[in-house]
C-alpha cells in the first residue's frame, strides 16, 4: 500500500519514511522555532511607529533601529508563511485642475525630471491631493517636499480646495527654520490653477525662488511628489478620523515619522533627515 501511494504521489519510500522520521521532525520543529523568533522581529519592524511597511522598509527599519540584519528572501519568505500583508497601493487617475484663466501663466518646465540633484533646497516639488475620511468627508492636502532628499518641508490641511491651500502652505515653507535655498533654487509643480495664479507665483517670487511646471497631463514630471502621497495613503490611518482635528493630527503625526523614522531605499537606507544631513556633511 505504501508503495502504491509513494507512486501516485511521485516520490521515494526512503523519503516518504524519512519525512516522517523522528531526526526530520525535530529538523521542522527547530526550524519552526527559529521562524517564530523572526516572525517576532519582523512584526516589530512592521508595526514601527504604528506605520505597516512592505519587506524593504522592514529590512531597513530592522538595520536601523533594532540592529538586526535579515536578508529581503528570508523576509519575504517569513511575510508569506505568516500572512503578513503590506498594503498596496492603487493607482489613482490623474486628475485634471481647472483650467487656467486668460490672467492664469502657464511657466516652462526647468526641472525635466532631473530630481536627484545632491543638493538640499535645491529643487522643491509642490502638489494638492484629497482625503478621504469619517464616511467620504473631504479634505486637501498641499506639500512641499526636497526633491534631493525626499524630506516633506511643510504641508497645509484644508476642507476647501482654496488658493489659500497653497499659498499658506508657502507661508508655512518660510516658518521652517531648517529649510535653506540653494543657488537657484525653484519650485516645480503641475498645471493647476493654484499654481498658475498670479498671487501664487507672487509669493514664490517674494521668496527668492523660480517656478518650473510640468507638461500638461503629465503626472511623471512630478512623480516623487505623486508616489509620495501613495505611499502615504497607504501608511497613514485617514480614513478612521471623525474630524478635520483628528486629521490633521494622523497628518502631523504621520509627517514625523516620514521624515525622521521612514528609511527609504533610495536614500542610501536613510531618512529623510538624515539624509539631508550626509548630503550637508558631503558638500
Amino acid at each position: 500500500m505504501v508503495s502504491f501511494l509513494c507512486e501516485i504521489a511521485g516520490v521515494s519510500r526512503s523519503g516518504f519514511y524519512n519525512y516522517f522520521s523522528s531526526q526530520a521532525q525535530e529538523r521542522r520543529e527547530r526550524r519552526e522555532e527559529k521562524d517564530l523568533i523572526l516572525k517576532e522581529n519582523i512584526l516589530n519592524a512592521f508595526h514601527f511607529k504604528r506605520r505597516k511597511k512592505g519587506a524593504r522598509q522592514i529590512k531597513m527599519t530592522l538595520e536601523g533601529q533594532f540592529r538586526i540584519t535579515y536578508n529581503l528572501k528570508r523576509i519575504r519568505r517569513i511575510m508569506r508563511k505568516y500572512k503578513i500583508v503590506c498594503p498596496i497601493r492603487r493607482t489613482n487617475p490623474y486628475q485634471k485642475m481647472l483650467k487656467a484663466t486668460q490672467e492664469h501663466t502657464i511657466l516652462p518646465n526647468l526641472l525635466n525630471r532631473e530630481f536627484k540633484q545632491e543638493i538640499p533646497g535645491k529643487v522643491l516639488l509642490t502638489d494638492i491631493t484629497y482625503l478621504y475620511y469619517d464616511n467620504r468627508q473631504k479634505a486637501y492636502l498641499s506639500t512641499i517636499k526636497d526633491s534631493s532628499t525626499n524630506e516633506i518641508l511643510a504641508y497645509n490641511v484644508s476642507s476647501r480646495m482654496t488658493l489659500d491651500l497653497a499659498t499658506d502652505t508657502l507661508v508655512k515653507l518660510t516658518k521652517n527654520k531648517r529649510v535653506k535655498f540653494a543657488e537657484g533654487a525653484f519650485i516645480h509643480s503641475d498645471q493647476g490653477v493654484h499654481y498658475t495664479s498670479p498671487t501664487f507665483q507672487k509669493h514664490v517670487k517674494k521668496l527668492g525662488l523660480g517656478q518650473s511646471m510640468s507638461r500638461r497631463g503629465n503626472c511623471w514630471d512630478n512623480a516623487p511628489l505623486e508616489s509620495f502621497f501613495g505611499h502615504f495613503k497607504d501608511e497613514a490611518y485617514i480614513k478612521p478620523c471623525n474630524t478635520i482635528e483628528e486629521l490633521k493630527k494622523e497628518i502631523r503625526s504621520y509627517m514625523t515619522y516620514y521624515n525622521n523614522f521612514r528609511y527609504q531605499w533610495n536614500l542610501k537606507k536613510m531618512t529623510p533627515v538624515q539624509y539631508r544631513n550626509h548630503l550637508l556633511q558631503v558638500a
